[in-house]
């Protein structure tokens, strides 16, 4: 046998091997069953820390620590000096549960945030399709008033790009798919975060505008493939700006 290599026997046993586990790994899985099951649905209260000690069979500490550990993935919320609660579990949950770690990856690598553009870049030129074929006359109208919105804060740069996003989400929107609008909040959260520059060109506020008007008329008129091309040009252009500062 050659050295180093453990004998099959004994990788076996290994595998046999019991392992003990944490109480409060164990009550965290209850606990996560009680509401995949619908036992426990969204915006309910926990159990109390004593009733659940009571249903487990186990001491405070471990019934803490479970619930800590919903409350870190996202499962429930913890405020203090009140009882614990029920989230919703939908992709903004998963998302804003890898908000921390998108950052990360986009703080530590330059070459990430060219990732970044590529996928928003496929997000909007398919949010603009889907919302020119299905725009309705209420789609058309928020969309006219965030425009006015955004054109009457030309001097203020934040509400500018506030009302920008909004603009963008409000196209997610328009496409009925919650995994869409949810990762369209995302990628535009870390755009302002850290690449602010890629959602306001200070100085060419009449170009977004411009374009953004554009955009909502041919919405408007459901001419989809001229709607893709602005939005192409509208995005290809923030692109430019960015490299050219830096």
């Amino acid at each position: 046998m050659e050295q180093g290599m453990i004998p099959t026997a004994n990788k076996k046993a290994d595998s046999d091997k019991i392992v003990r586990r944490k109480l409060s790994d164990q009550v965290l899985d209850k606990l996560r069953e009680m509401i995949l099951t619908h036992e426990l649905g969204p915006g309910d209260y926990m159990p109390s820390e004593r009733a659940l000690m009571e249903r487990f069979g186990v001491g405070r500490p471990a019934v803490r620590e479970a619930l800590q550990s919903l409350h870190n993935s996202g499962l429930i919320s913890i405020n203090h000096g009140e009882r614990s609660r029920v989230n919703s579990i939908d992709a903004g949950t998963v998302l804003n549960q890898s908000d921390e770690i998108a950052r990360l990856v986009l703080s530590a690598a330059p070459a990430n945030l060219e990732h970044l553009k590529h996928a928003r870049q496929m997000f909007e030129l398919g949010m603009v399709r889907v919302a020119a074929q299905k725009a309705t006359a209420g789609d058309v109208a928020d969309l006219r008033a965030i425009h006015e919105e955004q054109k009457s804060n030309t001097g203020d740069a934040m509400a500018f790009i506030e009302a920008d996003m909004r603009f963008h989400l409000r196209l997610a929107e328009m496409t009925d798919n919650p995994i869409i609008v949810s990762v369209s909040q995302a990628m535009l959260g870390w755009l302002f975060e850290y690449h602010v520059s890629l959602l306001h060109w200070s100085g060419k506020e009449d170009v977004t505008l411009a374009e953004h008007e554009e955009m909502i008329n041919l919405i408007e008129k459901h001419d989809v493939e001229a709607a893709v091309a602005t939005m192409a040009r509208h995005i290809e252009r923030s692109s430019g700006e960015f490299e050219a500062k830096t």
